[in-house]
């Protein structure tokens, strides 16, 4: 079976992340679990950054991932 990931967009494209997905979840049911995830990271502290969400992402088996944003599609 081969990695599944999840694009984090943003308005901002340098704010745009990549994760890998744990190999137990199912799609619908990672996109909830990051949801949530972030959801209440951003209540916890509304200053959070981008390592805050991380490091909380990791905690539950994503991985971040590299990537090069390629040119845009029309």
């Amino acid at each position: 079976m081969s990695d599944m990931l999840m694009i984090l967009p943003a308005r901002d494209p340098g704010k745009i992340r990549l994760v890998r997905m744990p190999a137990d979840l199912e799609a619908h049911e990672a996109f909830r679990h990051v949801t949530g995830l972030i959801a209440g990271a951003e209540e916890s502290n509304p200053d959070y950054r981008w390592d805050d969400i991380a490091a909380i992402l990791e905690d539950h088996g994503f991985e971040t991932v590299e990537f090069v944003l390629g040119p845009e599609l029309a």
